[in-house]
Formats: C-alpha cells, structure tokens, sequence
C-alpha cells in the first residue's frame, strides 16, 4: 500500500464530511480551509467519491457535499481503494487487484508480504469513519463543529 497525498486528503475530507453527517452538505470551500487541502485538487476528489457512490452534491445556496450512508458504514479501507487502489504492498498478493507472478507458491517474500497485506486489511476494514471520528479532538474537532 502506498498512500498518496491524494489518498490522504480523500480520508481527511471524509473525517469531515463524517464529523458534519445528518446536519447537511459542507461546501468544498469549508472542507478545504479546515483540513487544509488546495480547494482544486479537494473538487476532483470528492467528484471520485462521489462517482464511487459514498457522497451526494447539492448546487446552490446550502449546497456542497454530504455522505450518502452513514460514518459507521464506511471504512477507511473502501475510500483508499478508490482513490489509491490496491491495499497490499505487492501486487502478487493484491486480493483486489491481483498481478500473476509464476514464483507465488514458493516465494518467501510472497508469504511474508500476504501477511502484511492481511494486517493491513484487517485494519483498515475494521476502522470506519465513525471511529476516526471519535478519537478526533481538541483544536481539529472544534472546528468542524460548525
């Protein structure tokens, strides 16, 4: 797994988003200024998530970005894989997006790397937003209670 600044300001949009669930779209700008993500490059990812079916937009006034389903219900495992794509370190042992290597069976590094796929998994599927959620606090916290 390699998580790009994309991928990063793709879960740091989505801790806001999950902050503000059930009171309302965001605007891009308030996401933006908060998490400190360029408002640009912040519109293209959250027009991915939203492709990927996890937001709705609204125009207009109180327009922006809401969640379609709730925090509890998305894991930090499901937004890194649309943004960034597979989770395992090595394609060989991508469950996702596997890549064929004819060494597989008895490469020591193979098995090794499979492991570290699979804590990685267990992770990141087991971590909703909601959790991230709740561990967030002081200063950050404050300000997404707007």
């Amino acid at each position: 797994m390699n998580l790009s600044k994309k991928g990063e300001y793709a879960l740091r949009a989505m801790i806001g988003l999950s902050m503000n669930y059930g009171r309302g779209s965001v605007h891009t700008h308030d996401i933006a200024e908060i998490e400190h993500i360029p408002q640009k490059f912040l519109e293209q990812i959250l027009l991915e998530l939203k492709k990927a079916g996890l937001l709705e937009s609204k125009r207009g006034r109180g327009g922006g970005y809401s969640l379609i389903k709730s925090p509890e219900d998305i894991s930090l495992a499901e937004v890194i894989r649309i943004i960034d794509g597979r989770l395992a370190p090595l394609g060989c042992v991508s469950n996702w997006a596997h890549i064929k290597c004819p060494e597989e069976s008895d490469c020591g590094l193979h098995k090794v790397m499979r492991d570290v796929r699979n804590a990685i998994v267990k992770i990141l599927e087991d971590v909703s937003f909601a959790d991230v959620c709740k561990k967030t606090t002081g200063t950050l916290k404050t300000r997404w209670q707007v």
